[in-house]
């Protein structure tokens, strides 16, 4: 029996918060729509945060009320504080997710907030967030290295995700916020965590800044994580992160795992579909390589001069 990985598609929100030009409502939701037939386990669709920091994402309401959603799908929300959680909760997300940074300079430049303030309102907020039944994802963005600060500490990042556990969510995701990361610093981090907190289900987020993306996925995958989140088209980027690049492309994720015999799920060819649809949404081309040169099993007619 093979074994299942579940893949979590960000683009409609962490590939588009990037984007300079305005990306209409109506795409959004035919985007998100389209993804929901592929075999996806979940699909970030917005952000609930203020329109002048991320305006692409200023139609969150409408577009989480605009989608026709697949029961087997989890439609996730991204929140900063709980007036965000208030506004997902309206909006009927299955899950929200809270980020804070585990370098103190990225979560300022990004929060304007201090960490320890950001997990200080995250606990207030979970009373609201668990008596309406959502479930609760915690990220730490900057898992694997800050931009700002260089290294940052595994023990650091074990006592955030202490404090996560602690507060009761469902579920972390470990972030490469601007592809810092490498194989054995993944391998390493993810045994200890697993390790630490063996029953804690946990998905890896990177980013390709450095060309390290897939081979991450890798170490990840053979620490024992099962879950991994990717932007179609290999999108996105963090506003306040310098030198960020896009994340992991969600195609060629799956095409690697399903190319090495595990069951992600996800219907390859229709996912496809939907990133050659990507580039005219965004109007530029994107860095998602298997949709160019297609899949390993798609062969060509010999040359002429063979037949």
């Amino acid at each position: 029996m093979k074994k299942r990985i579940f893949i979590h598609e960000v683009v409609t929100r962490d590939g588009l918060q990037i984007e300079p030009q305005w990306i209409p409502t109506e795409r959004k939701i035919e985007l998100v729509d389209a993804l929901s037939q592929t075999g996806l386990a979940k699909i970030e669709v917005t952000s609930f945060v203020s329109a002048k920091a991320i305006p692409n994402l200023r139609d969150a309401e409408e577009v989480m009320a605009g989608i026709r959603r697949n029961p087997d799908v989890d439609y996730v929300a991204l929140i900063a504080n709980a007036r965000g959680a208030e506004r997902a909760m309206a909006a009927k997300a299955d899950e929200v997710n809270l980020v804070a940074s585990v370098s103190e300079t990225h979560n300022r430049a990004n929060m304007r907030r201090a960490t320890g303030a950001s997990f200080a309102g995250f606990v207030e907020m979970m009373p609201l967030l668990k008596s309406g039944g959502v479930r609760v994802n915690g990220a730490l963005a900057t898992s694997f290295g800050c931009p700002f600060e260089g290294d940052v500490p595994a023990q650091r990042v074990m006592d955030l995700v202490g404090q996560y556990v602690e507060m009761g969510v469902d579920s972390i995701t470990l972030a490469d916020t601007t592809g810092m990361a490498h194989p054995a610093q993944v391998a390493a981090l993810c045994a200890k965590v697993l390790e630490r907190w063996p029953g804690l289900q946990v998905a890896l987020h990177f980013h390709n800044t450095r060309g390290m993306g897939l081979a991450n996925v890798l170490a990840g995958l053979n620490a024992g994580v099962e879950r991994f989140e990717g932007c179609l088209g290999g999108l996105g980027g963090c506003p306040f992160a310098p030198g960020a690049t896009g994340n992991v492309c969600s195609e060629d994720v799956v095409h690697m795992l399903q190319s090495m015999g595990y069951d992600t799920g996800v219907d390859l060819d229709r996912l496809l579909a939907v990133a050659r649809r990507l580039g005219a949404v965004v109007g530029h081309d994107l860095p998602g390589q298997v949709v160019k040169a297609g899949k390993i099993s798609d062969l060509h007619p010999r040359p002429a001069e063979l037949v």
